[in-house]
């Protein structure tokens, strides 16, 4: 007997399932993957960088980092329910530079910026949502065609190559965010002079759009935590740490390589997900 799909309790031939209720979440719409070579992006060094680039012959790989990425989304003209989400990647990229005259290198850092772009579709929206939370200025409603929410998911890039070239900027900045401007000890310098300091970077990233939604799922049982808690605190006397580190499993992945990858899901099911960036270097 086919299980009934209105919220209440659910019949015994339902497998475990005890009852089906309705609940208020974000419907994953669209959603795609993108494996990006961010070639010869500008770096734009900090101001307590700028005298050591002045006088380096030569650059060496170090490390990235993603700050923060400024997400926007727009309703496409001509194709009802799709949206352009529009990205911009702001990374602190730390490299070593080499003078002439010396064997090591001398740490420097600076910004990478990267724009990005995809569509999506995200379905439609009308309604407008007030909640008890909401004020008149804090603005915690959607009006109109409401706009799906962009989630950005995304990795620390990894450093490809790092080179140097004479001339003229490629790009300026006119403003960084606070929140990026606050990640360096010295302020970024927009206007960058010769040398120039090109960074190639190799970005991993998953988009998606979502809308709030109800849905009516399955509920087995209500969660009960089995797991008992060991270090309290609050007065309560701690836990042997020496006894707790005896009970964590020793990380032997973290020492020795894994003997085989199983590579046929990711082969199987290989696929462009419509991505694409200024800079025209996704592949897949």
């Amino acid at each position: 007997m086919a299980c009934h799909v209105f919220p209440g309790p659910i019949t015994p031939d339902c497998e475990g399932v005890q009852e089906a209720v309705c609940i208020h979440t974000r419907k994953v719409m669209d959603s795609c993957r993108d494996k990006d070579c961010l070639e010869d992006l500008q770096f734009f060094p900090s101001a307590a960088s700028t005298d050591v680039l002045s006088s380096a012959v030569a650059l060496k790989g170090g490390c990235s980092e993603l700050l923060y990425i400024l997400v926007n989304v727009q309703p496409v003209c001509f194709k009802r329910g799709y949206y352009t989400v529009d990205m911009r990647y702001y990374y602190r990229v730390t490299l070593q530079a080499y003078q002439s005259t010396s064997v090591r290198g001398t740490e420097v850092e600076g910004l990478c910026v990267f724009d990005k772009r995809c569509i999506l579709f995200g379905s439609e929206g009308g309604s407008k949502v007030f909640t008890s939370l909401s004020t008149c200025l804090s603005g915690d409603s959607y009006a109109g065609d409401a706009l799906p929410i962009a989630v950005v998911e995304a990795v620390d890039p990894i450093v490809l190559s790092t080179r140097l070239q004479e001339g003229t900027p490629l790009s300026t900045l006119a403003e960084i965010p606070a929140c990026v401007n606050e990640a360096f000890a010295t302020p970024i310098v927009l206007n960058p002079t010769s040398p120039q300091v090109l960074v190639t970077l190799g970005q991993f990233s998953i988009i998606r759009l979502e809308r709030e939604t109800e849905l009516l799922i399955p509920v087995y049982d209500y969660c009960i935590p089995e797991k008992e808690c060991c270090c309290s605190g609050g007065g309560i006397t701690p836990c042997d740490p020496c006894e707790m580190f005896r009970s964590v499993e020793f990380p032997v992945d973290a020492f020795f390589p894994p003997r085989c990858i199983d590579s046929s899901d990711w082969k199987s099911n290989r696929s462009v997900c419509g991505c694409s960036s200024s800079n025209d270097n996704t592949s897949d």
